[in-house]
This record gives structure tokens, sequence and C-alpha cells, in this order.
């Protein structure tokens, strides 16, 4: 199997980071359409042993597509990173704005519960569970509409399967990961991205979680924590919200409404307009500002100075690690990460960067063989030895 790599590469704009790679905006040149390119460094992938979950978010993304998910349009590599360029939402993720002390309107929060509501029983009938939602995972559009992102840790489940790993954000992790981390049981399933979803819909409202969780508590007494604390709802609060909240922060997932039909039922969406909704025809509560970037500077700063191995120097850095290898065995190159995409020219923002990615042979039918850049594409021998 043959990959072929773009040439060449310069800086973006960065605008997100994680645990996982960065994030920052591209623009495709034909289209001018702007994007958002995650990008992650293939050793770091392998030192910390996260190759399977780079795997496993690429193989769910290809598959999924929804009005209110971050979305995957093209996924490629080169000999350091591997790129997943998917929707560009510039309005800010949940957990910013919360830094930036946005007090959200019950309406705003009502449509974002609707909004996160359809994403997830969406992805139920995927048989996927995202397992980290989060204010940190939920981007706004220029519109003010939520989109959820980051399948970094989702997972697949079939009919009757249940998931058992401990995996997740452990303020918002439900009590049945803690429970069968402990003692074995038998697992979790979808009730527990509706958990997170209760936690998160609480957090915006009040600024600040049902329960003081922190990294640091250990799973033991956070069992403890949810056979002896009570959630303390805000007085001021309608009763028909509380009761939903009820509903999504209860500790059986038995009795945990995790379902668009469950949600339904409830007499604090009774008025709601799902149809309207879906279509994005509902007026949202909070609109970020267009006049401004919604994230925090210091993103792009780090990448200009201080990571070791910057975007902005990856030609320079690309092309003296090719001419170097040039001189040895071509047979000794090898690439573990075959990534699909299709063929296209970017431009990064503002920065007047290009770069083209290909396909992988064989191509597909509606894709020309031919690359319109004119740019040189290095193609490497993939070997299947990782993946086992």
């Amino acid at each position: 199997m043959i990959l072929f790599l773009p040439l060449p590469f310069f800086s973006p704009l960065s605008i997100g980071k994680g645990s996982f790679g960065k994030v920052c905006i591209v623009q495709k040149r034909d289209t001018e359409k702007m994007y958002a390119m995650k990008y992650m460094n293939k050793q770091q992938c392998i030192e910390r042993d996260e190759v399977r979950n780079v795997f496993r978010e690429l193989e769910i993304l290809q598959e999924i597509e929804h009005v209110f998910l971050v979305n995957l349009w093209y996924s490629f590599q080169d000999e350091e990173d591997m790129f997943m360029v998917v929707d560009l939402l510039l309005g800010g993720d949940l957990r910013y704005h919360l830094q930036q002390n946005v007090q959200f309107t019950e309406d705003a929060v009502r449509l974002y519960l609707c909004e996160m509501t359809l994403a997830l029983d969406y992805l139920q009938n995927q048989h996927i569970i995202h397992r980290d939602v989060k204010p940190d995972n939920i981007l706004l559009d220029e519109q003010g509409h939520a989109h959820l992102t980051d399948f970094n840790i989702a997972t697949i489940i079939k009919d009757g399967e249940r998931a058992t790993a401990l995996a997740g954000t452990k303020p918002y992790m439900a009590p049945e990961i803690f429970q069968s981390f402990v003692s074995g049981g038998t697992g979790y399933a979808f009730e527990v991205d509706w958990w997170s979803l209760g936690v998160t819909v609480f957090e915006v409202l009040r600024s600040w979680r049902p329960y003081d969780i922190h990294a640091s508590n250990s799973v033991e007494s956070l069992m403890q924590l949810f056979s002896t604390v009570s959630v303390q709802y805000n007085p001021a609060w309608p009763k028909d919200l509380v009761a939903l909240m009820r509903k999504l922060l209860t500790v059986n997932p038995e009795h945990r409404f995790s379902s668009l039909s469950l949600m339904q039922t409830s007499p604090y969406l009774a008025h709601v307009n799902w149809d309207a909704v879906y279509e994005k025809k509902m007026d949202a509560g909070f609109v970020p500002n267009k006049g401004r970037l919604h994230c925090d500077p210091t993103f792009e700063l780090e990448e200009m100075i201080l990571e070791s191995r910057p975007l902005h120097k990856k030609k320079k850095r690309l092309a003296k690690n090719r001419s170097r290898d040039n001189s040895k065995d071509s047979q000794s190159v090898t690439l573990l990460f075959p990534f699909l995409g299709r063929c296209a020219i970017f431009t990064v923002s503002t920065l007047c960067i290009e770069m083209c990615f290909c396909f992988f042979t064989p191509l597909p039918d509606y894709v020309s063989t031919s690359c319109e850049c004119n740019l040189i594409c290095m193609a490497f021998v993939i070997t299947d030895d990782y993946i086992a």
C-alpha cells in the first residue's frame, strides 16, 4: 500500500490544544471554506500508548455525521504528525465562556440541552458511547448552537455489550463507571453520557458542578460520595427543570433518562419543537461576539515560542530530514498510520500557507489521479507491523 504525503507544510493559527494534540485553522483554496485541523505527533502517540485511541477516533468519525457534532472532512499524515480536518466552529467552547464569566440564561442552556440530546441520541443509535461529555467538548458555532467534539476516548458497543474501561474526566464520569472499576460488575453503557450531560447542564447554569470532584479523588472516595451526598439544586429553578435534572443525575442508570424519547416526556421540554431544534431554527439565547476569536491567545504564543517542533517550521525541518534520509536505504522509511483523505489544497488562515494531500491507492472512482497543486508528493511503504 502506498500513501502520498503533503508538501510543503508551514505554521497555521493555533486555536486550541488537548492531551492528544493541537488545533489550528486552515482554509481550502478552491472553495475558500474554513476548517479546523487537529494534529497529533505520531511519536508521542506511540510513547503514550495512545495509537489505538487515535485509530478508534478516526474510525468513529469516518462513520458519523450529524448537525450537532463536529464532523470529519479529511485526514492525512506526514512523517511527524497525523492530521484531521473537521468543522470549524468559531464560537468557542462552553468552558471558555464559563471562564469568561458568561452568565448563561435558562433559555440558552435549555437549547444546549436539546441539541446535545439529539446528538447523544444519534450516537446511541450508532452504538457509540462518547465518554467525555463536558463543557470543554461542547463548541458553539457563530449563531450560538452547540456541537459535541473530541471522540478520542469514545467507544463502540454492539447490542448486548457493556463497556468496562475506566475512561473519562472524573468530575463528569457516571457512578457506574467507578463501580465497574472497583467491583467488576456488569460494566456500563450509553447512560453514562446522559449523566455527563446532566453535570454539564448543572455547571453551565450554576458555574459549579453538582459534586465536588477533582482528578485527585480516589475511586473509592467517589463511590462513597455518590452514596452519601445529595445534589443541592438552585431553589430559584423551575420545578420541572429540577425534576429533569434529577432524572439525569440519578445514580442508578436503570432509572436515568437516557434517550430522546425519555427526554421528550419531561414537562420541562414539553413545548420544544424538536424539528425546529434539529434544523437550527431556534434562536440561541447566547450568540458569541463575532468580532473576536473565542479561544485562549496563549495557544498561538506557545506554538510559536515554546513548542520544540512548531508547525510553522515544519517545511524546513522535514526538508532537512528528507535530505538526510535520501542518503540511507529507502526501505528503512516506514509509516505506521494509514489515514484517509480527499485530494485537496489548503491555505492556512492569514499566513498564506499551502499544503496538498492525496488519497492512498487505490483511489475511489470519483477522485482524479492527478494532483492539481503540482506539488511534489513523497511516497512511503506502509507496513502492518504496528496495527497487528
